[in-house]
C-alpha cells in the first residue's frame, strides 16, 4: 500500500487557503498506525487567528441576512460535495486516527447525513412562532436570530463528524465559522475545507486555523468571538471556560469526557448484554467520549458474564486500519503510556487484572494496546482508576445486587455522559431515568454511538448542559421576544397622570 505525504494548504481564510510568511511553530501529522506513514507537515502563524476572525465577522451580516432557503442551497451543494468524497475522507480518517476503515467509514457517510437531519428536522426547533394576544390585543413573536461568529474546537477521535456537528447547525443557522482542529488530525481537517470551498460559500463564512495550545487559546479569547462549541476532554474544557470568565456574553456548548457505566442485571439477555458492552468499551480503542469505562453486574450472573466478556475480548482483532481489525491503535505516544500507567494504578487501588492491556508490536509499527479488564474487588469512590476517563480500551468490573447502590456507583465519577441498562424491567429502568445523572440513559443497548435525531449530552464534568447533535440548533441562536402592535393609540386608555393634550 503506497500512501502519499499530502500537501498542506495552509489556513482557509475569507475564501482561499494561505500560509504564512514567517511561521510561529510547525507540526508533524504522523499516523499513529504506522509510524513511517507521514500523513502532513503543519506549518502555522498565531496571527491568522486574528485575520480568520475579522473575516468571520465581516462575512457574518451578509451571511445572516440570506433566507433560510438561500442558505440551505449552499449546505445542500456541501452535502453533494461530502457524498461524492467519502471514500477519500474515510481513508483519510483512517490513516490520521488509525481507526479501521469500516468505523471511518461511517464517520464519512455521517458528514451529509447530518446535513440532511439538520435541514429535515433540526431547523424545525428554530421556527417562528407567533403568541396571540401575549398581551391584551397584543401578538408577540418568538424568533431564533443568529449569535454571529462562533469558534469550533475540534477532538482527534471524530475529527470529521464532530466539528461538523457543530459547524452545519451553526452555518444554516447564520452563523460564521472560525474552526480549529486537534493538532493530531490536521489532514481530516484540511480535505473538509478544501470540500467548502468547493462549495462556494461566500468568503468568511467558513475559516480554518490550525496549530496546537496556544492557537486554540488566542481563538476561544479572541474579543470578535460570540460563541465557542469544544469538543474534547474535561480537563481542555475547563481551560476554555477559564480563559473566557470575563467574557461572559460567549456562548460555551462544551461537550467532554465520561466514565460511563453498563448496568447487567439478573433478567438481562446476556448474549446481547455481552455484545453491547464489548462494543461499548473496545470500539475506536474505546477512544469515545461515550465508551463503556465500567461495568456492573448483578452477582446471579456476574461470573457467567465475565468469563464469556473475558473470552470474547481475547478474539478481538486488532491491527492496521487497511485490514479493517476491529480495534486500531490508540492516538500517540503519551496515550499509550497513560492506558499502561493506568494497569499498574488499577492494581495498586485493590482492582484485580483479568486481562492486561500492553503495548502490542505488529507488523505495521504504530501504537497498538490490547484491551484491558480489572476486576474491582470493592467500590471506592476516591479511586483515582475507578474516577478517571482513560480513553483507552480498558473495562472496570464491579459487583452489586443493591439497585441504589449501584445507580450511586454510576453517579460517582464526577462524569454524567452515558448509562446503559441491560435488564427486561421498566420498572428498574424508570428508576434509573430519574436517578442516573447522565444526559443519555440507553436500555438494552451499549452507552456507544448515538442518534443525530436526538439531544447529545452530559452533566457535571461531561458537560455544561449544552446538548448537540438534535439541539446544537439552540446553542448556535438566541431567541428574540417580540410584542406586535398594530393599532393606534387610545387615548381613553392613558395611564393615571399622563395628559397628551395639547
Amino acid at each position: 500500500m503506497s500512501l502519499k505525504n499530502i500537501s498542506f494548504a495552509g489556513d482557509f481564510i475569507n475564501g482561499r487557503f494561505i500560509m504564512g510568511e514567517k511561521n510561529d511553530g510547525q507540526f508533524k501529522d504522523i499516523s499513529p498506525a504506522d509510524l513511517s506513514d507521514q500523513v502532513m507537515t503543519v506549518t502555522y502563524k498565531l496571527d491568522h487567528v486574528d485575520r480568520a476572525c475579522h473575516a468571520a465577522k465581516d462575512a457574518y451580516m451578509s451571511w445572516a441576512k440570506l433566507s433560510l432557503n438561500e442558505r440551505k442551497k449552499y449546505l445542500l451543494k456541501l452535502k453533494e460535495i461530502f457524498v461524492a468524497h467519502e471514500s477519500e475522507m474515510a481513508e483519510l480518517i483512517a490513516r490520521d486516527t488509525g481507526k479501521a476503515l469500516w468505523d471511518a467509514t461511517t464517520e464519512a457517510k455521517a458528514l451529509a447525513g447530518k446535513i440532511d437531519i439538520t435541514l429535515n428536522e433540526s431547523v424545525k426547533l428554530i421556527q417562528d412562532e407567533r403568541i396571540t394576544n401575549a398581551l391584551p390585543q397584543v401578538d408577540g413573536v418568538i424568533r431564533y436570530r443568529s449569535r454571529g461568529v462562533m469558534a469550533v474546537v475540534g477532538p482527534f477521535n471524530f475529527p470529521a463528524h464532530l466539528p461538523n456537528g457543530h459547524i452545519i447547525p451553526a452555518l444554516i443557522s447564520g452563523n460564521t465559522i472560525v474552526y480549529k482542529p486537534s493538532e493530531q488530525t490536521p489532514a481530516v481537517a484540511q480535505l473538509y475545507a478544501q470540500m467548502v470551498e468547493k462549495a462556494e460559500f461566500p468568503p468568511g463564512v467558513f475559516n480554518l486555523v490550525h496549530g496546537e495550545a496556544e492557537t486554540g487559546r488566542k481563538l476561544v479569547a479572541h474579543e470578535l468571538v460570540d460563541g465557542i462549541l469544544f469538543t474534547g476532554s474535561y480537563e481542555v474544557g475547563l481551560k476554555i471556560k477559564q480563559e473566557t470568565l470575563n467574557h461572559y456574553w460567549k456562548i460555551l456548548a462544551l461537550e467532554m469526557g465520561g466514565k460511563n457505566a453498563s448496568v447487567v442485571w439478573e433478567d438481562a439477555d446476556i448474549d446481547k448484554a455481552i455484545y453491547e458492552t464489548l462494543v461499548g468499551a473496545y470500539m475506536s480503542t474505546g477512544q469515545r467520549c461515550s465508551g463503556t469505562s465500567r461495568v456492573i453486574l448483578h452477582d446471579k450472573i456476574a461470573d457467567q458474564f465475565t468469563d464469556r466478556f473475558y473470552k470474547a475480548a481475547k478474539k478481538l482483532t486488532i491491527g492496521h486500519w487497511s485490514k479493517n481489525p476491529f480495534m486500531g491503535p490508540l492516538i500517540n505516544g503519551p496515550a499509550v503510556e497513560k492506558y499502561v500507567r493506568f494497569q499498574e494504578m488499577a492494581n495498586r487501588e485493590n482492582a484485580e487484572s483479568l486481562m492486561r492491556g500492553k503495548s502490542l508490536e505488529l507488523e505495521h509499527k504504530g501504537h497498538y494496546v490490547t484491551p484491558s479488564i480489572h476486576l474491582v474487588k470493592s467500590f471506592d469512590a476516591n479511586s483515582v482508576y475507578q474516577k478517571t476517563e482513560i480513553f483507552g480500551p480498558n473495562v472496570a468490573i464491579y459487583r452489586s445486587s443493591d439497585f441504589d447502590k449501584t445507580m450511586e456507583m454510576v453517579n460517582s465519577t464526577g462524569y454524567g455522559l452515558v448509562m446503559a441498562l441491560f435488564s427486561k424491567d421498566k420498572e428498574l429502568y424508570e428508576t434509573a431515568l430519574l436517578k442516573a445523572r447522565v444526559g443519555l440513559l440507553n436500555w438494552n443497548r451499549t452507552t456507544n454511538g448515538a442518534s443525530s435525531r436526538l439531544p447529545f449530552g452530559g452533566m457535571g464534568k461531561s458537560g455544561n448542559d449544552r446538548p448537540s447533535a438534535h439541539f446544537a440548533i439552540q446553542y448556535c441562536t438566541v431567541p428574540v421576544a417580540s410584542l406586535e402592535d398594530p393599532t393606534s393609540l387610545d387615548k381613553t386608555k392613558l395611564l393615571p397622570g399622563v395628559n397628551l393634550d395639547e
